[in-house]
């Protein structure tokens, strides 16, 4: 374990994903949102393919045990990426970025619906106070005057997209049971490709070559930032790493300040501020949690 070189990873990923979100959010006013969705999975897969060669991983990673599942996964993850890609398009990025933050709150109480894991009142308490925060950032859109206008269509396409992200992630926690993580990262890209196929009748177009560059860019660096990604788990603790998934607020704010003329609201900032330290307690709890689990007897029902 190497927990510096497992946080430079993971910060590497986040810039890299606020890259891919800025190249995005550049091109959503010249293709539709499928489209979008078909460049950035497809150029992602000979990254990802190159990257299991050189790990070995190949054949783990081209080997699908339960392929149904990897249909399902994509398929919730494709609607997440589309409704997320839609949203850049109609909302400043710093705001779509701590809207999604809403993603890991709703995984816990997924989690807590769907798999049966316990749910109490500290993490209920955490949870509540990060869907706080995000009312907070979303408190000037929700007003008469917004409803039925563009900027409340984006806001319920990240609200979707965050749904849908936390849908993906109980996917995956059931998907390691049986399925390689080198096979769940490849087969994500290809199914999600081949969904994005399915809006061709919606009207693709023939994109300039200043937009064909962007999109390309941005699928070959989400690749590779899902690499990255991946690879910070294997040098440090989810517990360690995964606090700097919130980094990408502040590289959000950045990019749209100096790239799309995007200054934050005192509200996005507050509301973002409550998000990131309700996140920071779910992370803490689950540490403990973990530590609780690994000194307990293999019988005793973890407590939350």
């Amino acid at each position: 374990m190497s927990p510096l070189r497992g946080i430079a990873l993971k910060l590497t990923s986040v810039v890299l994903f606020t890259v891919m979100a800025s190249l995005i959010k550049a091109s959503s006013a010249h293709v539709p949102t499928g489209e979008a969705v078909f460049f950035r999975s497809f150029f992602a897969m000979p990254v990802i393919v190159v990257w299991l060669a050189m790990r070995g991983d190949l054949s783990t990673g081209l080997k699908a045990k339960r392929p149904g599942l990897h249909v399902l996964r994509g398929l919730v993850g494709v609607t997440a990426m589309g409704c997320g890609f839609a949203a850049l398009g109609l909302l400043p990025l710093p705001e779509v970025t701590a809207i999604g933050f809403a993603a890991p709150m709703m995984t816990v109480l997924l989690a807590a619906i769907l798999l049966g894991e316990r749910l109490r009142f500290f993490r209920l308490s955490a949870v509540i106070l990060g869907l706080v925060g995000v009312t907070i950032v979303l408190w000037p859109r929700l007003t008469l005057d917004d409803v039925g206008g563009s900027a409340m269509l984006g806001v319920t396409l990240v609200l979707v997209s965050a749904v849908m992200r936390a849908m993906a992630q109980i996917q995956i926690r059931r998907m390691v049971a049986t399925e390689e993580t080198s096979a769940i990262v490849f087969y994500f890209s290809l199914t999600a490709t081949g969904f994005s196929l399915l809006t061709l009748p919606f009207g693709w177009v023939i994109p300039e070559a200043s937009v064909l560059l962007m999109l390309v860019g941005a699928g070959l660096i989400g690749g590779v930032a899902q690499i990255f990604l991946t690879s910070a788990y294997r040098f440090a603790g989810a517990a360690v790493v995964a606090p700097f998934d919130y980094a990408s607020i502040l590289f959000a704010i950045l990019f749209g300040y100096f790239f799309f003329d995007e200054a934050p609201s005192a509200m996005v900032l507050i509301g973002s501020a409550i998000v990131i330290a309700a996140g920071g307690i779910i992370i803490w709890r689950e540490r403990q949690l973990g530590m609780q689990r690994g000194k307990a007897r293999p019988n005793m029902t973890p407590q939350g």
